[in-house]
């Protein structure tokens, strides 16, 4: 079984391979034309998207730096997701993001890790899964969301969280390691921040 075959069934495998590093490269060229697009250039920036993202919805918004380690090639957007600066995604797996999540500063969200045994390593061994990121996620600044993860529709991640579990849907959650606080209820129709009270209603 080569590389290509075990990175697909989900086994280990060796990330130096050729035959799967092929134009890595070149995403990473259009990634760097990307972060170097001046602000005012949003027409460049909006082509440059698509060109990016293995999918990428309307009203989008990616703030500079944006980091990845096959330049977004494996990232999904849905419509109205927001990416503020300095996100990496390790995409060497897929990563799908739903419509109008939230990305703060300094989120990682990562689908590939190493093996603990040391010898693997030695010999440039990894493994990779997919992460799925549901509808209207928030995720706070500094967050690292690690591979195979799965979070639900509407939950909040807490700033500086580690998520090595899958999050359900409707929760805030925060923590190393990540894990729930509460549900998503009454008192958020109430308050928006801590005992700051919400005057609008949507």
């Amino acid at each position: 079984m080569n590389n290509k075959e075990r990175k697909a069934k989900g086994l280990c495998y060796r990330y130096d391979d050729p035959e799967l590093t092929g134009p890595q490269l070149q995403y990473k060229e259009k990634l760097y034309d990307y972060n170097n697009t001046r602000p005012l250039e949003q027409a460049k920036k909006q082509r440059l998207l698509k060109e990016l993202f293995a999918e990428i919805g309307e009203g989008c918004q990616v703030e500079t730096p944006l980091h990845a380690s096959w330049g977004c090639r494996h990232v999904h957007l849905g419509r109205g997701v927001y990416c503020n600066s300095n996100v990496t995604f390790l995409d060497d797996a897929d990563i799908y993001l739903g419509d109008y999540c939230m990305l703060a500063p300094n989120v990682v969200i990562a689908t590939a890790g190493h093996p603990v045994l040391p010898v693997l390593r030695e010999h440039n061994y990894e493994y990779s899964f997919p992460v799925h990121i549901g509808r209207n996620v928030w995720i706070g600044s500094g967050a690292q969301v690690l591979p195979g993860v799965t979070i639900g529709d509407n939950s909040v991640i807490g700033a500086g969280s580690v998520v090595t579990q899958d999050i359900p849907a409707n929760v805030v959650a925060a923590g190393v390691p990540c894990r729930v606080l509460r549900e998503i209820g009454e008192r958020d129709q109430k308050y928006f921040y801590k005992n700051k009270e919400l005057d609008i209603r949507a």
